[in-house]
């Protein structure tokens, strides 16, 4: 059957002193909504949100997120019960209908799944165990275990308020069940309200089963201060370290590790204090990042180091690679095997080759770098003219000087050395000796550093007749 989801957003949510909607509040680094409806789409086709409030943000936000979201407004926020109802104008006959929250972003893919299973009979609501539900409706049971009301703490008699189970909202059913006793729902209550609690009492009256799902606490928290925000932050922060840690990470201090995103890794990996990592993150195996580094969006393979206050966003890190301390490595940064990035160099859209090493204080934009190449402190390439970017190319066993700049569009051959200070504007040939500002060739050097003399066109030794073949 079809799964269709229902995200209750149209609070405004006044309490939380902020001019966005309050499922656009952000946690772990996305907005509530971004997450629910993400675990929405997990399991369903089909997701509807119920807007109100700053109505324009909210649908901005979800057709960002190239799902199948639909929307519809509820012109009043007079109760849980009516915005269902309003959501229900959007479901195709013969669909499960799930209700979700848009402030309630930590509910697990698998406990949704659960639930989803629990309402074959029927209905299934999830509820969770509060050790102090004062304030909270019980969930009561008959003896098979199935739900007959939820009763709130006011109209409860003294056996019911020492039940611990409560009812946090959500639920599952199909559309009939729900479009048939949602009508019934009424608002003779002080806030003038419909109610989607009520739709309990109401469905068990039809004879209908009502199984539960327990969920924990921490996946049913909400939001409706920012003090509340703040607690669902550590909550979101707490959960996904415990996620990172079963997957066999060592977290130096699980209390000051924020995981804003989905990791994944291989083995004896370990994580530092201080470490933000968000987006899409995977680890090969032992893997170390040190402390106080941020990590976006990116690939570290097996045995690379990570240094101190490093920030890594959008960028593949092959094996054995050594960053930072310092470093930081933009969109597009390719670092290939063994490679090393050092303290204050920024990459962005650039390949580092095999063993390349840029040690200190440069920018290396819109590059191509072989293997075996080193990258002097201070080397900058000059990628932008003010309107274009423009590619730096750098062979393979080339030295660039200390503070050289590199004018792209250039290409630099192999095993070339360029001297420090030195300004490069025009393409040079594999082993020439470069210096100066515009830099001119003074000569040849073979891959060791060595110069190489050519008289009357013809090389004076065995290794110099090999270079002047190769490069004429």
């Amino acid at each position: 059957m079809n799964i269709h989801t229902i995200i209750l957003a149209a609070g405004e949510g006044s309490r939380m002193k902020s001019n966005k909607a309050k499922s656009l509040q952000r946690v772990g680094g996305t907005s509530m909504l971004e997450k629910i409806c993400k675990t929405a789409a997990a399991v369903s086709k089909n997701i509807t949100l119920v807007v109100g409030f700053d109505k324009e943000s909210i649908i901005q936000e979800a057709n960002a997120l190239n799902l199948n979201i639909s929307s519809i407004e509820q012109p009043k926020p007079i109760g849980t019960g009516d915005a269902v109802n309003y959501g229900l104008e959007m479901v195709k006959n013969n669909s499960k209908v799930l209700v979700l929250y848009g402030d309630v972003p930590l509910i697990k893919k698998e406990t949704i799944e659960k639930l989803i299973h629990a309402s074959d009979e029927g209905l299934s609501i999830l509820t969770t165990i509060l050790d102090n539900p004062n304030g909270y409706g019980r969930v009561v049971k008959d003896d098979q275990q199935n739900v007959v009301a939820i009763v709130e703490e006011k109209d409860a008699n003294t056996e019911e308020r020492k039940i611990k189970e409560i009812f946090t909202g959500v639920l599952c059913a199909s559309s009939d069940i729900l479009n048939e006793s949602i009508s019934e729902i009424d608002n003779n209550n002080a806030a003038c309200e419909f109610y989607l609690t009520d739709i309990v009492s109401i469905i068990s009256g039809k004879g209908i089963k009502i199984k539960t799902h327990e969920a924990s606490n921490d996946e049913v928290k909400g939001a409706n201060t920012k003090e509340e925000l703040a607690q669902l932050e550590a909550t979101y922060r707490s959960m996904k370290v415990e996620d990172i840690i079963k997957q066999g990470i060592t977290v130096s201090d699980p209390k000051r590790l924020d995981v804003r995103g989905e990791v994944s890794s291989g083995r004896d990996c370990h994580i530092d204090v201080n470490v933000i990592l968000e987006g899409s993150i995977k680890f090969g195996d032992n893997v170390m990042v040190g402390p106080n580094c941020v990590i976006k969006n990116s690939s570290i393979g097996s045995n690379s180091k990570i240094e101190a206050f490093s920030h890594i966003d959008g960028a593949e890190i092959e094996e054995s690679c050594i960053i930072g301390p310092y470093a930081r490595l933009r969109e597009g940064s390719i670092i290939k095997n063994s490679a090393k990035v050092g303290n204050f160099v920024e990459t962005k859209q650039s390949t580092l080759g095999e063993g390349t090493k840029a040690n200190h204080l440069s920018y290396i934009g819109d590059t191509e770098v072989g293997k075996e190449a080193n990258i002097g402190a201070g080397t900058i390439t000059c990628n932008y003219d003010g309107e274009d970017k423009h590619k730096t190319i750098i062979g393979d066993e080339s030295f660039v000087g200390s503070n050289s700049s590199l004018v792209a569009p250039v290409t630099i051959g192999s095993n070339t050395t360029i001297a420090a200070g030195s300004v490069i504007t025009k393409n040079v040939k594999p082993y020439a000796l470069v210096v100066g500002n515009p830099a001119k060739q003074i000569g040849w050097v073979s891959k060791y550093g060595h110069r190489l003399n050519f008289e009357n066109g013809k090389a004076t030794c065995k290794e110099s007749l090999q270079i002047y073949e190769l490069i004429n």
